[in-house]
């Protein structure tokens, strides 16, 4: 029996991801659903309320607050943020 080797990621993006850069989209894209979920909840504001501040379709919202990170692109959350009074800003560190 051969003995498996064990693999250790820094974090889950980088263990799902196939390239780090796709790693690194996915990490951006996740933090900026986890802010405009905050936003969302924080006001309290029903789905069909918060889709109608968004400029989005009430499912668009729903699939933001259940977190399907793979129907958003950097843009559309970006846009997103911005209907809610928001600015992106983005921050590069040494990886």
């Amino acid at each position: 029996m051969k003995k498996q080797r064990k693999i250790v990621f820094t974090n889950v993006w980088d263990a799902i991801a196939k390239t780090p850069e796709e790693a690194a989209n996915l990490e951006l894209r996740y933090q900026l659903m986890e802010m405009i979920a905050g936003i969302v909840k924080q006001s309290g504001w029903t789905q069909a309320e918060a889709a109608k501040r968004c400029g989005v379709s009430q499912p668009r919202i729903n699939d933001l607050l259940r977190g399907r990170i793979s129907r958003f692109s950097v843009d559309a959350l970006v846009n997103i943020a911005a209907a809610l009074g928001r600015r992106v800003k983005v921050q590069l560190e040494a990886a």
